[in-house]
């Protein structure tokens, strides 16, 4: 499944780029997100998610690996994730560029691939889901980082 979006913060680009490479700070902002441990500073993370789809409720373990990074204005991850029955294996990308009135703008894609008994049993909700959950992530860096910009 293909996600994107484009987000506007009213915040100066290099403060957007040093919280969402901080995996403490987003991870506050992901929706379902219970532990994350840095394996190696801006390069992997092991973390524990839990994800409902309807009343069908998954929780992963997995890995996330910093492909590329080129600060402050292109991030690469991969993510692989296991539940019981089930697989998730994710490529994200964001481009960060200087919007009008000091903003920046975050154009940021995911593809996302899950596999397995969730698959079989949500697969209807998935793309619905996911995408509400993309935006309640965005929404939440936009507003602790606008926050923090006051």
């Amino acid at each position: 499944m293909q996600l994107k979006g484009d987000v506007t913060i009213h915040a100066p680009r290099k403060k957007v780029w040093d919280f969402m490479t901080d995996p403490e700070q987003i991870g506050q902002c992901a929706p379902g997100v219970e532990k994350i441990e840095v394996i190696e500073p801006l390069k992997k993370y092991h973390g524990i998610v839990s994800i409902g789809f309807g009343s069908v409720r998954a929780r992963f373990s997995g890995d996330v690996e910093i492909l590329e990074l080129a600060e402050p204005d292109y991030a690469k991850l991969k993510a692989h994730g296991s539940a019981t029955g089930s697989v998730a294996d994710a490529t994200s990308e964001m481009r960060l560029s200087d919007g009008p009135d000091g903003s920046t703008l975050v154009h940021w894609t995911a593809d996302v691939t899950v596999s397995g008994q969730l698959a079989s049993l949500a697969s209807r909700l998935m793309i619905p889901v996911s995408e509400k959950l993309a935006g309640v992530f965005y929404d939440q860096i936009r507003k602790k980082i606008e926050a923090q910009n006051v």
